[in-house]
């Protein structure tokens, strides 16, 4: 399966499964769910440094990984949302990232 109907399948089935709130609310939990994710990034970053001395090395470098793919995957389930509920009309998440992409890479000259 290609990596962007994987996120629309999973933004689907987000959407079958979350409670019940209005259209504002969810579209701030989606975003707001990135914050989160990226906090388990740093949870995961500070255990596998050891940098908390009352708890000493806690995570690998796997779980810092593994955390930093949540986040992306929540970032592109958040755009996916607002694409489907014509926030971003005749978008899709692969265009979004390849433009950004590209514009980096311009920007960056390589």
């Amino acid at each position: 399966m290609h990596l962007y109907e994987s996120i629309e399948r999973i933004t689907e089935w987000l959407d079958s499964n979350n409670v019940d709130m209005n259209r504002n609310s969810d579209e701030a939990m989606r975003i707001m769910k990135i914050g989160e994710e990226f906090g388990e990034v740093v949870q995961a970053y500070i255990g596998m440094t050891g940098q908390n001395p009352s708890k000493g090395i806690t995570h690998t470098v796997y779980d810092v990984a593994n955390e930093l793919a949540d986040v992306v995957v929540t970032a592109m389930c958040a755009m996916q949302y607002l694409i489907n509920k014509g926030v971003m009309p005749n978008w899709n998440v692969e265009f979004i990232l390849m433009d950004k992409i590209r514009t980096i890479r311009e920007r960056s000259e390589i």
